[in-house]
């Protein structure tokens, strides 16, 4: 599959592509087999990418705002850094995910499954996490203020002293930490 970039460059998508720093703003890769890819530092922003293969993909510092990634397989991806405010992460697997310092205001992940993610310092303010997978999940200093959490399953997760809650919202007894 070949995309062209808002740089006028041609791209070839497939999967352990390198596709690092292209500049794909707006791309539709509905379905489209990036496992393993190397995306990093790439403008992804508004890109349409629900059902893509993303697994074990290098995303890290990519810019993925305003994105459609519902549906789509994360799972053991890398995106650390990244920039997800306002992305729309329904129904989708992160699992051992890494989204260690990830941007992801306002971000969806309804029903998203995040075990064993690392959130740790995150920003997941205004999120909605509601019915999302978070056993086992990294949330250490994560700034989950203003998230809705109904119903997320949160046994098993990790969190400490810097971890943001939203107000009012009952912390359970046990940490991971």
């Amino acid at each position: 599959m070949k995309v062209t970039g808002t740089d006028g460059k041609e791209y070839t998508i497939e999967p352990r592509a390198d596709l690092s720093r292209a500049r794909l703003r707006g791309a539709y890769l509905r379905e489209a087999n990036l496992s393993g890819a190397d995306l990093r530092g790439t403008d992804l922003s508004r890109a349409r990418l629900r059902d893509a293969n993303l697994r074990g993909a290098d995303l890290s510092k990519t810019d993925l705002s305003n994105a459609n990634l519902r549906d789509a397989n994360l799972t053991g991806a890398d995106l650390s850094g990244a920039n997800l405010s306002e992305v729309n992460l329904m129904d989708t697997n992160l699992s051992n995910a890494n989204l260690r310092g990830a941007n992801l205001i306002r971000a969806d992940l309804s029903n998203a499954d995040l075990s064993n993610a690392d959130l740790s310092n995150a920003d997941l303010s205004g999120a909605s996490l509601s019915r999302a997978e978070l056993s086992g999940a990294d949330l250490s200093g994560a700034d989950l203020s203003k998230v809705s959490l109904t119903d997320a399953y949160l046994e098993g997760a990790v969190w400490n002293d810097d971890t943001v809650f939203p107000e009012g919202f009952e912390i359970p007894e046990k940490s991971g930490t």
